[in-house]
């Protein structure tokens, strides 16, 4: 299976693995048998949960430092949004770069991922009620104060989050299907590349929360859909205004996009403690979700699911493993 028009070629890809591998090692990929109990197929874990960032971004951020450094250009500083692990990323990698950071987040943003980003060196600015308004503010800013802006989704960034996709791949043979939760795109988008650039019949599956539907909706009409709200607490899958070149990239390479209850993505970040001892965020839960959501079709196979980061906090976690399903007004 090839791909028209790969975002990068399998030479760039193994270069870029090579430099993100200097800083964060191949993170494990691990069958674990209650797992398999629990779902009735063999089901591999990529654990991004255990990178310095406790989240697979932090390869993108790499990456897209690596390359602005070497460009040259005059750079007095870099900004961003997110929700917490793309803006851990950039802070991670702007510091080692030294090139001073600024991270917009939207009010109410986790406080532990606020402080995480803090703690690597960055500025962390609250603004609007969801992750697009801190966006749009964030873009403003750049132009307004002559920062260099980096969106969360860009060719430098999915190359870098698609060496776990290489990773995984090459390490696990004959994958049937692969469960990966989609936020702005990245995840999906490297993994959907590498599986071309290998030439393998893996199926992928992304995953969205019901409450924060933009990628299924644009998938399902081969075109972006925002939506008016993204009210999820698997707040790295929380957006509504997604980009064209993701969605075209899915829709050519993804079988299908599910839509996952608050309930089931709970139920996964309980799975995970129960029968591996890891903590999953919402988002890195909602792969293990999608697939106990189609159990009955992936009966017997071998599966893998990315479990995309680890960064949840604490005051939630422990509301999830009473039984809860938080909520988000």
């Amino acid at each position: 299976m090839s791909a028209p028009n790969p975002l990068f070629c399998l030479a760039e890809l193994e270069a870029a693995a090579e430099l993100v591998h200097r800083t964060v090692p191949p993170t494990p990929q691990y069958a674990w048998p209650l797992l398999a109990r629990r779902s009735g197929c063999e089901v591999w874990v990529k654990h991004e949960n255990h990178t310095p960032t406790c989240g697979f971004k932090v390869r993108g951020g790499i990456v897209y430092m690596d390359n602005l450094k070497r460009s040259r250009a005059k750079v007095s500083g870099v900004i961003s949004a997110t929700r917490g692990n793309h803006g851990q990323s950039i802070a991670f990698s702007a510091l080692r770069a030294g090139i001073p950071a600024t991270i917009y987040v939207p009010r109410g943003n986790s406080t532990d991922q606020n402080a995480a980003m803090r703690a690597f060196g960055a500025s962390v600015v609250e603004f609007g009620r969801d992750f697009d308004e801190a966006l749009a503010e964030s873009h403003r800013i750049a132009g307004a104060e002559a920062l260099h802006f980096i969106s969360p989704f860009n060719r430098d960034q999915v190359m870098g989050v698609a060496t776990y996709a290489l990773e995984l791949l090459r390490a696990i043979a004959d994958l049937d299907t692969v469960y990966v939760p989609i936020g702005m795109g990245s995840g999906i988008c490297g993994l959907i590349t590498v599986r071309d650039l290998l030439g393998l019949r893996t199926e992928i599956v992304g995953v969205v929360a019901h409450n924060a539907p933009a990628m299924a909706l644009s998938f399902a009409a081969g075109k972006p859909v925002p939506t008016d709200s993204a009210q999820t607490f698997a707040d790295g899958m929380a957006t509504r205004d997604p980009r064209q070149e993701a969605v075209t990239i899915i829709k050519r390479g993804a079988a299908r996009v599910l839509q996952l209850s608050e309930d089931g993505i709970a139920d996964a970040v309980r799975a995970y403690f129960a029968d591996t001892h890891n903590v999953a965020e919402g988002a890195g839960a909602a792969a293990l979700a999608g697939l106990m959501q189609e159990r009955a079709r992936m009966a017997g196979k071998r599966v893998a699911v990315i479990l995309s980061g680890g960064n949840i906090d604490a005051a939630v976690y422990r509301r999830i493993l009473t039984g809860e399903t938080p909520m988000v007004d």
